[in-house]
C-alpha cells in the first residue's frame, strides 16, 4: 500500500494522536510540522539546512509554482523533488488560499475561479481538475483540493455557499486524480459555523480521500475561535486517517490544535519571523535587533542545537541584522524551524507517555503564557 496512517497512541488525558503517515519517499511522524517552501524552496535555506531541522515534510505551492516556473517545466525538470533536491514527502497546496488573497481581482463561478496573474497580469482560468493536473505534474505526494476560501468574520450564507463549493469541487478533483502514488487531501470548510464544518467534514469523510485538513482558519478569527472549531470538527473526520490543520501558527497554537487531534501542520511564521529578526526559544520570543544584545556573547537558545545556537552568540546575530546582512535571517529561520521540530518531536513523546497535558503546561510556563 502506497499510502498508510499508523496511529500508534493516543494521549489518555488528552485523545491526541502519536502516528506515522507512510509516503512514497518515506514517513512522516505525526504530530509533525511542515516548513513552507512555497516556490520550490523554504525561503533563505539549502534543502540540506531544512533536513537539518528535522523536518520530515514540506510544503509546496500550486498557484505559485504553476505561474512560475510552471508546471510542465517542474515536469521536464524530474518533479518537485529532483528539482528541489529534496527526497522527503512534499504536500502541495492546491492554491485556494493564494485565490482567496487576490480577492478583489478574482470571479468565483460553479465551473471555477478567474484571475489575473500577480507575474505578469495574464488571466487564469483554474478549475478544480486543472489544479490536481497541476499537482500531478509537480509529483508531489499529497495533492489538496481545491476549495473557496472566504475571509472571517462573513455572512452564514457566504460561508455556507462557500462550504458547499467546496464539497462539489473536492468531488470534482477526485474524479479527475489519476495519479495512484499522489494521496489526496479533502479540506473542511464551514467559518465559525458549528453547524456547516460538522456537515462538510461528514460529506467530505463519505468520500475516499487519503487525508482530510481542516481549512478556512487563521484568515481573521481569533485563537479561542479556531480552537472551537477544530474541536468540533476533527471528531467528524475518520479515525484512521491523518488530520491536517492548515495555515497555522505560533506554537502554542500547534499543541493546543494536537490536544483537538491534529496530526500535521504547516506556517510561514517561523521563517518569516526569522527573516524580520524573532526568534523563537524556550525562553520565550526574542527580538534579537534589540540594543540589550549588542555585546550578549550567549547563544540564542541554550537549550537548541541548531549551527545557529551551537556557532553563534546574539551579539553577532544582531550585527547580521543591523549591517544587513542576508546570513541573519537565513541563520534565524533556521533556528526558528529546527524550534518548531523541537516543539514537535517533544510533544509526539508526550503523547508516548500520556503526558501531554504536563508538556504543555511546561511550555506555556516557559514561554510566559498564562
Amino acid at each position: 500500500m502506497t499510502f498508510r496512517f499508523q496511529l500508534h497512541h493516543t494521549d489518555a488525558d488528552t485523545g491526541a494522536r502519536r502516528g506515522t503517515f507512510t509516503t512514497p519517499h518515506g514517513p512522516v511522524e505525526t504530530p509533525g510540522f511542515m516548513p513552507v517552501g512555497t516556490q520550490g524552496t523554504v525561503k533563505g535555506l539549502t534543502i540540506d539546512h531544512v533536513a537539518s531541522t528535522g523536518a520530515h515534510m514540506i510544503l509546496g505551492n500550486t498557484y505559485h509554482l504553476g505561474l512560475r516556473p510552471g508546471h510542465q517545466t517542474v515536469r521536464a525538470l524530474g518533479g518537485l523533488h529532483a528539482m528541489s533536491g529534496w527526497e522527503g514527502p512534499i504536500l502541495t497546496d492546491s492554491g485556494g488560499f493564494q485565490v482567496f488573497s487576490l480577492k478583489g481581482i478574482n470571479k468565483i463561478s460553479e465551473h471555477s475561479v478567474v484571475f489575473r496573474s500577480h507575474i505578469d497580469g495574464a488571466l487564469i482560468d483554474l478549475t478544480p481538475e486543472h489544479s490536481m493536473e497541476i499537482q500531478e505534474s509537480l509529483g508531489s505526494d499529497v495533492a489538496m483540493v481545491l476549495d473557496h476560501v472566504v475571509a472571517l468574520p462573513a455572512e452564514r450564507d457566504e460561508v455556507q455557499q462557500a462550504m458547499e463549493r467546496s464539497i462539489r469541487w473536492a468531488k470534482r478533483c477526485l474524479e479527475y486524480a489519476s495519479c495512484g502514488d499522489q494521496a489526496k487531501f479533502a479540506i473542511v470548510q464551514g467559518g465559525l459555523d458549528v453547524d456547516l464544518r460538522v456537515q462538510c467534514a461528514r460529506e467530505l469523510a463519505a468520500m475516499n480521500f487519503e487525508g482530510y485538513a481542516v481549512g478556512g482558519l487563521s484568515v481573521g478569527e481569533t485563537p479561542d475561535e479556531m480552537y472551537r472549531i477544530t474541536a468540533a470538527t476533527t471528531p467528524e473526520l475518520p479515525a484512521e486517517k491523518p488530520r491536517y490543520l492548515m495555515g497555522v501558527g505560533r506554537p502554542i497554537d500547534l499543541l493546543e490544535s494536537i490536544v483537538r487531534g491534529i496530526d500535521l501542520f504547516d506556517c510561514v511564521m517561523p521563517t518569516r519571523n526569522g527573516r524580520n529578526g524573532f526568534a523563537f526559544t524556550d525562553s520565550g520570543p526574542i527580538k534579537i535587533r534589540n540594543a540589550k544584545h549588542k555585546t550578549d556573547t550567549s547563544p540564542l537558545d541554550d537549550s537548541c542545537d541548531c549551527l545557529t545556537c551551537t556557532r553563534h552568540s546574539r551579539g553577532y546575530l544582531r550585527h547580521l541584522f543591523i549591517a544587513g546582512e542576508m546570513l541573519g535571517p537565513t541563520l534565524l529561520s533556521l533556528h526558528n524551524l529546527t524550534y518548531y521540530q523541537k516543539v514537535m518531536r517533544g510533544a509526539r513523546e508526550a503523547i508516548q507517555a500520556d503526558r501531554l497535558a504536563e508538556y504543555i503546561a511546561t511550555k506555556k510556563s516557559q514561554w510566559g503564557i498564562t
